[in-house]
Formats: structure tokens, sequence, C-alpha cells
């Protein structure tokens, strides 16, 4: 499956099959949550919180991904994220396209 934020790919016509989407809403456990408020007040990069995050996107684009797969999909183009907060400590990804299938 090629995935791409172009509009287009180079070399292939292609029919749109419609818009995929998968998404995710992640969490970090009570605990990394403490000692990323302490980082939050002396400062530094939120390791955990990063962790948590690439996971997210990487099932989100998994379920897009599965998502194009059932319409017979062979790309998805545009391909964009979202994230949003959903509640102290957790977060929604989103992946969203367009699938196309090659002619």
């Amino acid at each position: 499956m090629i995935i791409t934020t172009t509009e287009n790919i180079s070399g292939k016509d292609y029919e749109i099959l419609g818009m995929v989407q998968g998404n995710t809403i992640q969490t970090v456990n009570a605990v990394r949550d403490i000692g990323a408020g302490l980082k939050n007040l002396l400062g530094g990069e939120l390791k955990k919180y990063n962790e948590m995050m690439a996971k997210a996107r990487e099932l989100a684009t998994q379920r897009m991904t599965d998502e194009a797969t059932a319409l017979g999909a062979d790309a998805i183009v545009c391909v964009r994220y979202s994230s949003a907060s959903v509640m102290q400590s957790a977060a929604e990804v989103m992946a969203y396209g367009t699938a196309v299938k090659f002619k």
C-alpha cells in the first residue's frame, strides 16, 4: 500500500474510491503522568508522551490502511493527521486520506 501526503503519484493513473480514516485514543498511566507533571515544572522533553503519540499515529495509520485495503485500494493519497486532547493525559490521533485504485 502506497501512502503519501501528495495529491498525485508520479506515473500512475487512478480512480478515487473514497475517503478512509483510522483513529485511536491513547493515554499514559498515572505514574508516568505524575512524572510528566514534574518534567513540566522543570522543563525538558516528555519522552513517554512522545512514545504514546508515535504509537497512536502508527495505530491510526494501520486502521486507515486496513479500511483502504477492504475497499480494494492500491494507495492512499492526500494523507493527513490530526490530534486532539480528549481528557487530561489522553489524546486522539486521526489519520485520513483518499483511497485510490490504479487503472
